[in-house]
């Protein structure tokens, strides 16, 4: 058997399954889409791709499967699944999901038509597993499929740890080994052995801590929503299917974007990170529940009255809300006293850390620099928002 070297799990183990599998142009594909998307306009060394990650869950799944004694062919299924898992995802990963489920009407982890037929299909058939099964464990359905998608899953493990290492910053650093040790099944759920509510409330503070300083840094939001906006004009304004769209790498669609008329100018000032600024960064009891909440229409809405009393492009005008702050972590179920409870109703430290997301949470409004002073009036009108 052979092994890759990896920077955060060192050498990982490569079974015939997902040496085929990592053979295969969908596979191929994610060595050129960034994991961290627009966050390394802020963090110069996060460069790792998707790629990378993927073998990063595969790696884990493995042990976690040698761990709980899954075995033989579901151990397999398992295994490509957590390989497979972000074969979905669109360029630039998160950042252009949203379009491609609007247009598309389908998750990153719906992959059933891509691994129904082709060479992901052929691979998977050839070492006796069902495609149609393995798409199942991607989307989380099932005993096992709470491994690769769920609250306790070996994504999340991976790139917390992984996001950690290529920022540099010491705050996704969790106890993967230990997580991997304490998981066990209660009637087919996944859970927490006993005495592992800290190891629970480990991978919460890092996520907390992690979506602060790494994920939601203004930078990366303001880049994504850029990139959000001129995708989704070049799909109006051009023969582009939105199919293709989907498919595309980070480089092909920065380069589509500058060749196409309508979008060159984003094009460019996210290849040079010449990035609109903040026009509003508003917390969140200043702002109106009916924004904090306001769908993808009434947004655009809202960036087309900013933009007429600033008397602006309406491309011009982008408004962020990353609507209600939310901590799905919490539900993660651990054993104790015998019992499989909720994280929420056993840590002291959930409340703080949802009084922390909330503290964190920002509504963003962002402009070109020459912009921004009639555009932040404008939206404090128009949005009814309080800006300090």
């Amino acid at each position: 058997m052979k092994a890759i070297k990896d920077s955060v799990h060192d050498h990982i183990p490569v079974c015939p399954l997902a040496s085929d599998l990592l053979d295969t142009p969908e596979l191929q594909r994610l060595r050129h889409i960034k994991q961290l998307s627009t966050v390394r306009l802020v963090y110069p060394s996060a460069n790792h791709t998707r790629f990378e990650h993927s073998l990063g869950v595969y790696y884990l799944a493995r042990e976690a499967c040698s761990l709980l004694g899954v075995e033989g062919q579901r151990a397999k299924a398992v295994r490509a699944a957590a390989l497979l898992h972000d074969v979905g995802h669109g360029p630039y990963g998160h950042q252009t999901e949203g379009i491609i489920e609007r247009r598309l009407g389908k998750h990153h982890d719906e992959v059933g038509d891509l691994l129904a037929s082709g060479r992901l299909a052929d691979v998977l058939e050839s070492h006796g597993l069902s495609p149609a099964e393995v798409a199942e464990l991607v989307e989380g359905q099932g005993k096992l499929g709470q491994l690769v998608a769920g609250e306790l899953d070996v994504d999340r493990m991976d790139y917390l740890v992984r996001d950690a290492h290529h920022t540099g910053v010491p705050y996704g650093t969790i106890d993967h080994s230990r997580l991997l040790a304490a998981l066990q099944f209660r009637d087919d759920e996944l859970v927490l052995s006993a005495g592992n509510v800290q190891t629970a409330e480990g991978t919460l503070v890092a996520r907390t801590l992690m979506n602060a300083t790494v994920y939601r840094h203004h930078v990366s939001r303001i880049a994504g929503e850029m990139l959000e906006r001129a995708s989704e004009r070049l799909l109006d304004s051009t023969d582009l299917d939105a199919a293709q769209f989907a498919r595309m790498t980070d480089a092909r669609l920065l380069g589509t974007l500058r060749d196409c008329e309508e979008t060159a100018d984003a094009a460019r000032r996210l290849e040079h990170r010449d990035l609109y600024k903040r026009a509003v960064w508003a917390k969140f009891d200043a702002v109106p529940e009916s924004v904090v909440s306001a769908d993808r229409e009434a947004v655009r809405s809202f960036e087309r009255d900013i933009a007429g009393v600033a008397g602006v492009s309406p491309e011009e005008v982008l408004v962020d809300t990353p609507g209600e702050p939310s901590m799905p972590e919490t539900s993660t179920r651990v054993v104790v006293d015998g019992e499989v409870r909720r994280l929420a109703d056993e840590s002291p430290l959930v409340e703080g850390l949802r009084a922390a997301g909330r503290a964190q949470w920002r509504l963003g409004v962002y402009a070109p620099e020459e912009s921004v002073s009639e555009v932040c009036a404008a939206a404090e009108r128009v949005l009814g928002v309080e800006v300090e």
